[in-house]
């Protein structure tokens, strides 16, 4: 289970940034979770209530999640196509010589303090 370790990582980076900032209370944090990166919003959702609680900045912040679409990009013929729907080959060409664009990354993208 890999979102016991982005949580905890997002909330040591989110502290850091408050102390950095002088900040004293998050609203909220948004995290960009890419459709095939593995991550399940609903687990992360759940550890991120259970983790917060003995925070000092995030006791109340709220968890924002906004999913990155998967795009896959084809070598030969140039196009892009939805990754989850057509997997590695391309519905425009057939081609294999594929490789993902988008999709796999989570990103911290918006803190919101008070």
């Amino acid at each position: 289970m890999h979102e016991m370790g982005t949580v905890m990582y997002v909330i040591r980076a989110v502290n850091n940034v408050c102390e950095e900032n002088k900040l004293t209370k998050v609203a909220s944090v948004t995290l960009e979770i890419g459709e095939v990166s593995g991550i399940i919003p609903s687990y992360i959702k759940d550890f991120w209530q259970w983790a917060i609680k003995k925070e000092k900045y995030l006791q109340e912040a709220e968890l924002i999640i906004e999913p990155i679409k998967a795009i896959t990009r084809c070598g030969d013929c140039g196009k892009t196509y939805e990754t989850v729907k057509y997997a590695k080959i391309c519905p425009h060409c057939g081609s294999e010589n594929t490789w993902l664009e988008t999709g796999n990354e989570y990103n911290i993208k918006e803190i919101s303090a008070y």
